[in-house]
């Protein structure tokens, strides 16, 4: 089980963290796509946010973690369900500048958090533009501006090894005495953490050497992998929508009709039978909204 997530509290404080680490979801994600170094670093520590964010919720959802911009890059988009699984896709105009601040590869940007409730209730979005030169501190001033919580969080993706560490500050009403000093020393402790160490040591060792000498309470290790929720009956209710007209005409061009999925690259092939069943069969169905693509 390489790709998981360790969750710790400080006992008798108001501290709460986790540790990720994404080896084979990340390595897998990149082996399906062609994106510059640059963008498979984002898209890295995008799959770690998003395993810290959701491991955060108390009830199971769908966490999507949306970054839109002007440019070089233009979309980032990072999606994780309650059951562990991952996915992620991302769209660039031009050349991404390597180890370059947030702002100037995605400029003009805006970072979104969407939460779905898989019980149908009530849908929770947050959005907050970019700041503080990567993607990890925009995603402190998200949690500072939406969440109100005192939030540090470090992101870490190189040479399929992604990794993650986010720390809280719990509510007063749900620290057990109150330690008053625990948050700064957790602060402190975690600012020691480099990226190599992060993405190289297991999660449980990354916790035991920056809080050693703190009473901690460790949980079960949540796993994490890669999954697309793309198939083709998806993508034939996506060709519907599209309209019978449109289907048609790219099936005189090209003979037939291909889609890729955006995430996982899966390709889905529909020639002139496959066209002509989505439009006048009666058996053949679109799927529920719940099962869009």
């Amino acid at each position: 089980m390489s790709d998981r997530l360790h969750r710790f509290l400080f006992e008798h404080a108001d501290v709460r963290g986790e540790v990720v680490q994404l080896d084979d979801a990340f390595a897998e994600i990149v082996r399906r796509t062609d994106h510059e170094p640059a963008v498979e670093r984002l898209i890295g520590e995008g799959l770690a946010a998003v395993a810290l964010l959701a491991a955060t919720l108390k009830y199971p959802c769908a966490l999507t973690l949306q970054l839109q911009a002007r440019g070089p890059l233009t979309l980032l988009l990072v999606q994780a369900a309650s059951d562990g699984s991952l996915r992620a896709m991302a769209h660039a105009r031009q050349p991404v500048p390597d180890d370059a601040p947030l702002e100037a590869q995605a400029s003009d940007g805006t970072l979104a958090i969407t939460i779905e409730p898989e019980s149908g209730g009530e849908r929770y979005q947050g959005v907050v533009d970019l700041a503080g030169g990567s993607l990890s501190a925009a995603l402190e001033h998200y949690f500072r501006e939406s969440e109100q919580l005192l939030t540090r969080v470090w992101l870490s993706a190189r040479e399929d090894h992604a990794a993650g560490m986010l720390i809280q500050r719990l509510p007063a009403s749900e620290a057990a005495d109150g330690d008053a000093d625990a948050w700064s020393r957790a602060e402190q402790l975690a600012a020691t953490i480099t990226g190599s160490e992060l993405r190289e040591l297991a999660p449980g060792e990354v916790i035991r050497r920056l809080f050693h000498e703190e009473d901690i309470r460790l949980f079960d290790p949540m796993p994490f992998r890669f999954r697309c929720r793309c198939s083709r009956a998806r993508v034939a209710a996506m060709l519907q929508g599209l309209g019978e007209q449109e289907m048609r005409e790219t099936l005189e061009e090209q003979g037939q009709v291909e889609v890729h999925c955006d995430f996982c690259n899966e390709p889905y092939r529909f020639d002139a039978v496959d066209i002509e069943a989505l439009f006048t069969d009666p058996a053949v169905r679109s799927p529920g909204s719940d099962e869009s693509h």
